[in-house]
This record gives structure tokens, C-alpha cells and sequence, in this order.
């Protein structure tokens, strides 16, 4: 599980101290527990008992109850009497490995539907110009839309298009379609890499609204300056995903100079 029974070892600590290190190795249990639940590794939806979990981890029953505790204040798991601890929650995984639409990347996981908000021509900031190398002033398409997954708001996106591209791209049916694969077939070539940026930010109240989310609540934030195989800037998107329903991986290699 990546946590053993060494990890757990402690002589004999003063009571502030003492609770303290049960607090680290709540956490540390609970980050254990919280893949497994996000990744449907509890197949019959029941974790372990306190006392398997007791075993398994090493630690006191306390310190068990209060990483179990943390999950459910993350909302991943409850706490039902008389049947155990239960997960309620798995979150979709989102790889950074290869450029594709939300739709490609969640085909395994259902049917992904975009709710088109805004689109239109505006006139962008002089960042947004510089970052899709188009002359101050010069308009791009604008499309916000709300993407979900299943019927559940997953993703909040703000795209802009440099507008030779972007126009087109009005009259296509953007509801049931990926932006990247219209764009390939506007563009006559495909789309080669893209540079991006992922944070955590706060839902202002817009978002937390739009996306049924707590106002506050974490959002992963995903930006995202896509290019054509030509090396030309076309596509520049803010993306706004619900934490709690989506995790980004990838597999990272180190290389040596």
C-alpha cells in the first residue's frame, strides 16, 4: 500500500506531540485511502473494517478513525452504523500524456455533452493576442461551454480562436463534437502539441454555480495553448474542473543531461 507498519513506530511523546503524530499518520493513511476509493479499488463499494484497516496500517484505531474522518469530510466516503465506512465517490482519470478532447479522453467513462453557453467574435486582451500571435486589436471566436459527463457538470471551458479557424467553427454542431478533432478537419492538418499549466484555484461564485459546485470549492484549473503541426497557436483555453470528480496523470521520465 506504499504505508507500512515501520512508518508507524513512535516511542513515548509528550500528549501535544503525541496528537500531532496521529494527526501525520491520519493523513498518511487517508492518502493511501483516498486513491483506492477515487479509483474503484473497493470493488464491492465497502472499505476495509477499522480493525483490518488497524492491521493493515499498524497505527491505533484512533488514528484510523480520523483518516477515515478526513475522507468524509472530503465527501468521498460515509460512515453508515452497523455496515462499515462506504465509498461514494470515484473520480475520472484525465491523462497528460497525449493532446485530445475531453470527449476522446473519457470515452471508457460514458457519454461527455457540452452545453454551449457563448460564442461569438470579440476583441481580445493584448495577452491573449501575444499568446495566439495575432495583431492587437484583431478579433478571435470566443466559445464558453459547460461540459458534462454522465449528466454531472464536470468542466467549466473558456476557448479562444484565432478567427480564420474559429469562425468556421460556429457553424459546426459544437454540442456533440470536440473542438480539436473540428479543428484538425477546418485546418486541413493535425493538431501537433500544446503547452500547459495546472493549478488550483478557488470557484468564484460564477463557477460554483455553473459547475453545481460549492462556492470556495477547489477547482482544478487547466490552461492549455494548443498548436497546430506547424507550430502555429490556434486554440487558447481556460478550463475549470470540478476536483472531486476528476484526477490528471501522467508518467513522467527523468532524463540525464
Amino acid at each position: 500500500m506504499g504505508v507500512t507498519r515501520s512508518d508507524f513506530t513512535a516511542g513515548a511523546l509528550p500528549l501535544a506531540d503525541a496528537r500531532r503524530l496521529r494527526a501525520d499518520r491520519a493523513r498518511q493513511v487517508a492518502d493511501v485511502l483516498r486513491r483506492q476509493v477515487l479509483y474503484g479499488e473497493f470493488r464491492s463499494g465497502a472499505l476495509p473494517s477499522e480493525a483490518e484497516l488497524v492491521r493493515e496500517f499498524g497505527t491505533s484505531r484512533n488514528t484510523v478513525r480520523e483518516a477515515l474522518d478526513l475522507l468524509r469530510a472530503e465527501g468521498l466516503v460515509e460512515r453508515c452504523p452497523g455496515v462499515g465506512t462506504l465509498a461514494v465517490a470515484e473520480k475520472y482519470p484525465h491523462g497528460l500524456e497525449r493532446l485530445l478532447g475531453l470527449a476522446e479522453t473519457l470515452r471508457e467513462h460514458g457519454e461527455v455533452a457540452n452545453e454551449v453557453r457563448t460564442t461569438g467574435l470579440i476583441t481580445p486582451s493584448r495577452e491573449i493576442s501575444a499568446r495566439l500571435r495575432r495583431p492587437p486589436g484583431e478579433p478571435v471566436v470566443y466559445i464558453e461551454r459547460i461540459r458534462r459527463l454522465n449528466g454531472l457538470p464536470l468542466s467549466l471551458d473558456l476557448t479562444y480562436i484565432a478567427r480564420d479557424l474559429g469562425e468556421p467553427l460556429l457553424a459546426e454542431d459544437l454540442a456533440r463534437n470536440d473542438i480539436f478533432v473540428l479543428l484538425e478537419r477546418i485546418a486541413g492538418q493535425p493538431l501537433g502539441l500544446a503547452e500547459v499549466t495546472l493549478e488550483a484555484v478557488n470557484a468564484d461564485p460564477h463557477s460554483a454555480a455553473t459547475l453545481d459546485a460549492p462556492r470556495d470549492a477547489a477547482l482544478l484549473m487547466l490552461e492549455r495553448l494548443t498548436h497546430l503541426a506547424d507550430g502555429r497557436p490556434v486554440d487558447l483555453e481556460f478550463i475549470r474542473f470540478r476536483g472531486d470528480r476528476i484526477a490528471m496523470s501522467g508518467t513522467l521520465r527523468r532524463t540525464h543531461p
